[in-house]
């Protein structure tokens, strides 16, 4: 799959799918500091899904209507790099195969998928 990961939502995440295989964009490597709007821009060009701890994106999707190509929030408890890991590849095992085109919200007690 392909992927653009969120500043939010750190280096070890980007790491642990590039060892998986996906095709990942690191806005942190590529363009730090870029605003929400911009990476959003990124992932709908390029259909990839972007992955985040950033609730804007949210903001972005229902309120302002933006395009995407489907996104994860995470809404985690405990935001050690080792979690969020953790719940990334808990999102993959258990709905990899609808993250396209929905918006998913990850903790750590559940995982919910909203189709727009």
């Amino acid at each position: 799959m392909n992927f653009v990961v969120d500043e939010s939502t750190g280096q070890s995440v980007v790491d642990e799918l590039r060892r998986l295989g996906h095709n990942v964009i690191s806005i942190q490597e590529i363009f730090p500091g870029l605003d929400d709007p911009p990476v959003l821009d990124i992932a709908v060009n390029d259909k990839r899904i972007v992955i985040t701890n950033d609730k804007d994106f949210g903001e972005l999707v229902y309120r302002s209507g933006l395009p995407h190509a489907g996104v994860v929030l995470f809404r985690l408890d405990d935001e050690r790099a080792a979690n969020r890991v953790l719940m990334m590849r808990e999102v993959l095992r258990s709905c990899g195969d609808k993250l396209e085109n929905n918006f998913v919200v990850a903790s750590e007690r559940k995982i919910r998928i909203r189709k727009l």
